[in-house]
């Protein structure tokens, strides 16, 4: 089995989830992305949300907000993401880099339109309450 290790930042307002679109892709992504050799998960979060949303992530108010697992969307069956969430405060405005076509907010509604393990990390936030 293959696994695929990201880092993703969950993003809520007013029951709402902050979500990607990249260039050429047909699902919805939360921001974030894989590490790179010898950084850790809030360095990974830090770096990649810059990247794609050029805003500043505070490191100091990241909390983890679980890990999910799912086959990885558009992989070989078998390759599996896992997904590491983290909660952050953030300065600057949102925004999409090159890579990113798309941010959009999303409600449980839209559950079918994101990725597999996107899916799962739904149906946690939509039972805890706090995505509508």
């Amino acid at each position: 089995m293959t696994i695929i290790d990201k880092i993703a930042w969950l993003r809520l307002e007013a029951g709402k989830i902050l979500s990607t679109r990249s260039r050429g892709k047909d699902v919805y992504y939360l921001p974030g992305g894989k590490r790179e050799p010898g950084e850790s998960d809030i360095q990974t979060l830090t770096r990649e949300i810059d990247e794609e949303l050029t805003v500043t992530i505070a490191p100091n108010s990241a909390v983890h907000a679980g890990t999910f697992e799912a086959q990885a969307h558009g992989h070989a069956t078998g390759t599996t993401v896992r997904m590491t969430c983290y909660t952050a405060d953030y300065q600057g405005t949102l925004k999409p880099s090159n890579e990113v076509e798309e941010i959009i907010w999303l409600t449980y509604a839209d559950r079918e339109r994101v990725s597999p393990v996107d899916q799962l990390i739904f149906d946690h936030l939509h039972r805890s309450g706090q995505l509508l």
